[in-house]
C-alpha cells in the first residue's frame, strides 16, 4: 500500500509501517474549484501569450460547464489515487513542525505535483509563495501546466514558471516553478529570498551547481530571517534518491521522510557485447520491440544530443513506412530535448491512441523530473555513446560526481559576489570545490576585470556587476559589454543570442552534402561566428520564413529561440545603459570583440601543423563541420573543445596575433605568442 514512513535502518519491506495503512486519509479540501479540469490529450494550453491576464472577479479560475466539471472530477480521482495522498495528514504535521525537512518519494509518487498544492490549500502560502525548484527547462514548464490544469486555473496566474529566457507569471502568482538557476538569479537581487515562505529544493541528487549553490542560499536565508526576525523560511529538499545521511547532516540533521511509489516491475537486459554503433544499435533494438509489443506499449530511447535525435527521429518515420511494417502499430516519433519549445515537448504526454505506439528519443531530460505515461521500454544507448555490457554497467559509480567538483567555477564565484558573499572560501557548499578549482575561477575573472582584489578582499568591479546582471556565462557577458568599444554590439546580441540554443543546422541523413551545398552562399573565410551572423540576418531579411528555413536546411525554431534570445539580452542591455551601435560589414570589429571575452579559447598552430589551446595546453583539431577545417590560420578562436575521440575545437573564427595582444597583453605575453 502506497504511504509515508519514518527512515528505514535497513532495506527492507515496510508496508505495514506506511502511514496509509492503518490511519484514516483525510480529503485534500477543493476549493473554488481548485484541484480539477485536466483534460487528456489537450495540449492547447499556453499558446498565444505568455499568459491571459485573470478576468475581474474570476480570481483565473477556468469557467465551469458541464464537461469541465466531469474534467474536475477525474482529477480529483487521478490526485487521490496517487501514492503521496493517503500521506497528506501526516506528511502536512511534519512540515508544520520542522524547518526543514527531506522528502524521499519514488518516481511517480506525486510528490512533485501535490506537496506545493497541499500547502497552498492550508494557506500557507498567504504572507509568500511557493517556489519550487527543477534542473531543467522541460521540468518546469510541464510540471507548472499539470499543477495549473489540476487546480483549474490559468497558467500564469496562481500557478506559473520561470526558466531561461520565458517567464509566464503574474503579480498573484503563489506557486511558481522555475530552473534552479533562475532561483539562483533571484537571489542576486534578493539574498533573502523574502517573497516566498517556502522554497521546495526538486531533484536534489542531480547536484547541478546551481542547485548545490542553492542548498547555501536557502540555509543562509533560513538562518538571516530567523536573526532578523522575520517570517521563516520553510524548505523541502526532494529526491527520488540520493546520499540520505549526507543531506540530513547539511541541513542541520534534517528529519527525513519516506513516501512510496507505485511498483513496477522491471526486467534489464543488457547488450552482449560492445556496440560501437550505437545509433544503429538502438534503432535496430527499437523494431525488434515494435514487431513484438502490442500496441500502446511506447518506447522512450536516450541518445545524447539535438542533432542526433533529430536523425533517429527522421530514420525511425522514415523506416517505419515501410509496408513490411503495415501490419504493427501505427509509430508516432516524438523528439525530447531541452531547446525543444515547450508545446512541442508537451506532446510526449498525450495518451497514446488505440493501434498507435509513441517512440520519444530523447536527450536525458526524460529520465528525470517528469513522468511519461505509457513507457514499457526503455532503450539506453549509453552516454559513453555505447550500449552498455553487464560488467560496464556494474562498474558504474551509484551517485554521480557532483558537477560543482567537475566544472569551471567563474559563474558561480561572479554571482555569490553580487549577493554580497566575500569569502567564497567560507561559502556552506554541501561539498566544497577544492582550493585549486576556486583560484583558477578567480583568475578568469581577474582576466575578465570582473573582480579586483581589495584589502585582500575580493571584490566584484563596476563592469563584473554589470556581467552579473546578464543569463550567461561571464565570457560571454564580457563579449557583450565590449560591444560598444568595438562598435559593435548589434552583432555581438546576434550571435551570442545563437550560441545561447541548440544547432541551427538540419543535416537529414543522405542529404549532408545537399545541405552544406546550399548554405555555402552564408559561409565567411573569417570563421563560423561570422557565418552564423550572416545566416541570422537572412533570416530575419526572410521575415522569418519558416519555408525558407527549410530550403536552406536550418532550423527554425532554433532560429526563432535566438530571436527571443536575442530579445531578452538587449533588454538587459538597456537596463545597464549599454549603447547598441552597428559595426555593419566591418567583420573584423565582431571578431576583436568576441576575442575581449573568449581570449582564453585560442589555440595557436604548430609547427608540425597541429594546433595547441594557450590555455590548457591541449592538442586539438578544427571540427570537421567548421568552415575553417582545411584551413590553417595561425590563430584560431574556438567557442567550445568537444572530446569525441579526438580533442575537436567547434564553433572558430580566424584572429589576428595584434588584435589578441590589445585585449589580454598580459595573458598572452606569458603564453610567448608571436605577433605578426
Amino acid at each position: 500500500m502506497a504511504g509515508f514512513q519514518e527512515p528505514p535502518t535497513k532495506k527492507q519491506k515496510t508496508e505495514n509501517r506506511f502511514l496509509g495503512s492503518h490511519m484514516p486519509v483525510q480529503q485534500s479540501p477543493i476549493r473554488n474549484g481548485v484541484g480539477g479540469g485536466f483534460n487528456k490529450g489537450n495540449n492547447n494550453h499556453g499558446k498565444g501569450s505568455p499568459f491571459q491576464k485573470n478576468a475581474p472577479g474570476q480570481n483565473g479560475f477556468m469557467n465551469g460547464n458541464a464537461k469541465n466539471t466531469e474534467h474536475l472530477k477525474n482529477i480529483v480521482k487521478q490526485r487521490h489515487a496517487l501514492p503521496i495522498f493517503p500521506t497528506r495528514a501526516r506528511l502536512l504535521e511534519e512540515l508544520k513542525k520542522n524547518e526543514t525537512v527531506i522528502v524521499i518519494g519514488e518516481t511517480g509518487s506525486g510528490k512533485t505535483t501535490q506537496i506545493p498544492q497541499y500547502l497552498h490549500e492550508e494557506r500557507w502560502d498567504k504572507k509568500g509563495g511557493i517556489c519550487v525548484t527543477q534542473p531543467r527547462r522541460v521540468a518546469a514548464i510541464s510540471v507548472a501546466k499539470r499543477v495549473a490544469e489540476e487546480m483549474n486555473v490559468q497558467i500564469g496566474g496562481l500557478v506559473g514558471y520561470s526558466v531561461r529566457f520565458e517567464e509566464c507569471v503574474s503579480p498573484g502568482t503563489k506557486l511558481k516553478y522555475v530552473t534552479d538557476g533562475m532561483l539562483l538569479r533571484e537571489a542576486i537581487s534578493d539574498p533573502l529570498l523574502s517573497k516566498y515562505n517556502w522554497v521546495i529544493l526538486d531533484e536534489a541528487h542531480e547536484r547541478t551547481i546551481s542547485t548545490d549553490v542553492l542548498f547555501g542560499i536557502v540555509k543562509d536565508a533560513q538562518k538571516k530571517r530567523k536573526q532578523l526576525e522575520k517570517d521563516n523560511l520553510k524548505v523541502i529538499v526532494m529526491s527520488a534518491t540520493m546520499d540520505v545521511d549526507h543531506f540530513s547532516q547539511y541541513f542541520n540533521k534534517a528529519k527525513v521522510l519516506y513516501i512510496e511509489g507505485r511498483q513496477h516491475p522491471v526486467e534489464m537486459l543488457y547488450a552482449r557485447e560492445k556496440q560501437d554503433d550505437y545509433v544503429l544499435s538502438a534503432m535496430s533494438t527499437v523494431f525488434q520491440i515494435h514487431k513484438e509489443a502490442p500496441a500502446q506499449h511506447d518506447i522512450l530511447i536516450f541518445l545524447t544530443g539535438q542533432e542526433e535525435i533529430d536523425s533517429v527521429t527522421h530514420s525511425i518515420r522514415q523506416v517505419a513506412k515501410d509496408n513490411s511494417l503495415a501490419e504493427f502499430p501505427r509509430m508516432r516519433v516524438l523528439p525530447l530535448y531541452a531547446a525543444l519549445p515547450s508545446t512541442q515537448q508537451l506532446d510526449v504526454f498525450r495518451v497514446t491512441a488505440p493501434g498507435e505506439r509513441k517512440v520519444i528519443v530523447s536527450t536525458n531530460i526524460a529520465e528525470t523530473s517528469i513522468t511519461i505515461p505509457g513507457i514499457k521500454y526503455v532503450i539506453d544507448s549509453g552516454r559513453a555513446k555505447i550500449s552498455y555490457t553487464l560488467e560496464e554497467f556494474n562498474a558504474m559509480e551509484v551517485n554521480p560526481v557532483p558537477e560543482i567538483l567537475r566544472s569551471n567555477l567563474a559563474s558561480v564565484i561572479l554571482q555569490l559576489l553580487a549577493m554580497g558573499i566575500k569569502n567564497i572560501l567560507t561559502f556552506d557548499f554541501i561539498d566544497k570545490p577544492s582550493p585549486a578549482s576556486i583560484k583558477q575561477a578567480v583568475e578568469q575573472l581577474t582576466l575578465l576585470e570582473a573582480v579586483v582584489m581589495k584589502a585582500g578582499q575580493l571584490e566584484l568591479t563596476d563592469l563584473g556587476k554589470k556581467m552579473a546582471q546578464f543569463p550567461l556565462e561571464p565570457r560571454y557577458s564580457k563579449v557583450i559589454l565590449s560591444g560598444p568599444q568595438y562598435g559593435c554590439t548589434d552583432e555581438v546580441l546576434s550571435v551570442i543570442a545563437m550560441l545561447s540554443g541548440e544547432s541551427i543546422y538540419v543535416n537529414p541523413s543522405g542529404k549532408k552534402e545537399m545541405a552544406a551545398n546550399v548554405r555555402r552562399k552564408f559561409l565567411s573565410v573569417e570563421g563560423d561566428h561570422v557565418t552564423m551572423l550572416k545566416i541570422f540576418r537572412a533570416f530575419r531579411g526572410s521575415k522569418e520564413n519558416k519555408m525558407w528555413c527549410h530550403e536552406n536546411f536550418l532550423n527554425h525554431r532554433n532560429l526563432k529561440y535566438a530571436l527571443e534570445v536575442r530579445k531578452q539580452l538587449h533588454q538587459v542591455c538597456q537596463r545597464n545603459n549599454v549603447t547598441l551601435v552597428s559595426c555593419n560589414q566591418d567583420m573584423d570589429a565582431l571578431r576583436r570583440c568576441l576575442a575581449a571575452g573568449l581570449f582564453t579559447n585560442i589555440a595557436e598552430l604548430q609547427l608540425d601543423g597541429k594546433y595547441l589551446s594557450l590555455d590548457t595546453r591541449q592538442e586539438c583539431s578544427i571540427h570537421p563541420t567548421s568552415v575553417l577545417f582545411g584551413g590553417k590560420p595561425a590563430y584560431i578562436l574556438f567557442t567550445e573543445l568537444v572530446h569525441t575521440g579526438k580533442m575537436y575545437m567547434h564553433i572558430n573564427s580566424a584572429m589576428d596575433a595584434q588584435w589578441l595582444f590589445e585585449v589580454a597583453p598580459e595573458y598572452f605575453r606569458k603564453r610567448h605568442i608571436k605577433k605578426m
